[in-house]
């Protein structure tokens, strides 16, 4: 598909499609059903940074997107969601099933504090 029949194809739906928010966001990635990719650059993730995902930042996408799973849905993630909807755009091109993250990492480490955050450790360690 070429940018251009995309573009007319483009519909509420995939609208919707192309978005996650949190809850989901996590639901799927304990299931194992999801990849969660941060595109931020390398200084902002050595600052903070989550203890699960993966790290490939948006300028190293194209040489790095075979790092990817195809099997599962790639989730795209930065603190506002600007390079994470560029790199959703990006890896649907290239054939992945993808979508970002429209809350940004900020308020997903706000809403993993605490109960929350010893909840979704758990149950990722539980498989």
């Amino acid at each position: 598909m070429t940018f251009d029949e995309y573009l007319r194809s483009f519909d509420y739906e995939e609208r919707k499609r192309m978005k996650i928010g949190t809850e989901e966001l996590l639901e799927l990635y304990a299931r194992g059903e999801a990849e969660i990719v941060d595109v931020r650059f390398p200084e902002e993730y050595e600052a903070w940074h989550f203890g699960f995902g993966k790290h490939i930042p948006l300028n190293e996408l194209p040489d790095r997107f075979n790092e990817l799973d195809r099997n599962k849905v790639i989730i795209t993630v930065c603190p506002h969601k600007d390079r994470a909807e560029i790199a959703r755009l990006y890896l649907t091109f290239k054939g992945f099933k993808a979508r970002y993250y429209t809350e940004g990492l900020l308020k997903l480490a706000d809403y993993l504090r605490g109960d929350r955050a010893r909840e979704f450790i758990e149950r990722i360690k539980r498989g």
